[in-house]
């Protein structure tokens, strides 16, 4: 094998572990209060961007449309999401933060954040920098590719 495929294989590796020991802590984070990480995803971006169809919800989280109405009906169930049918279209609902959630996010995502930037504290602000660089020239270089 030459150097260079053996440094992919290397690069591959290290990129999954680091993901995974991010991944394990704020799994326990969101654990810890209550939700699990699709549920946290599907919060963030109603309490981020406002109301979203329903549709679109699995596109935007990367999550298969099947799972989401399994995620919403849980969080509406709790309190923390409504769904809102579109006045001009009848066949596009939308999932909207509720005054619950908004109250949840607005305790937690602080504490995600801060917990975020003490699990990537071990790089200087230039080395994230340069890591969220070097990630979105591999990601976007990735998608023109086709097996």
């Amino acid at each position: 094998m030459n150097e260079d495929i053996k440094q992919s294989l290397k690069l591959f590796i290290v990129m999954s572990r680091a993901h995974k020991a991010i991944s394990e802590q704020t799994n326990q984070f969101f654990q810890a209060n209550g939700v699990n990480p699709t549920e946290f995803a599907v919060l963030e971006l109603l309490y981020h961007k406002g109301k979203q169809p329903l549709q679109k919800i699995g596109g935007k989280i990367l999550l298969a449309s099947g799972s989401i109405t399994y995620v919403i009906d849980k969080l509406e169930k709790r309190g923390y999401i409504t769904r809102v049918n579109c006045p001009s279209d009848r066949r596009v609902t939308y999932a909207e933060i509720s005054e619950a959630g908004n109250e949840f996010m607005s305790r937690i995502f602080p504490e995600h954040e801060k917990h975020l930037h003490e699990l990537t504290n071990a790089l200087s602000s230039e080395e994230k920098e340069q890591a969220i660089e070097l990630m979105k020239k591999l990601g976007l270089s990735i998608k023109d590719l086709s097996y």
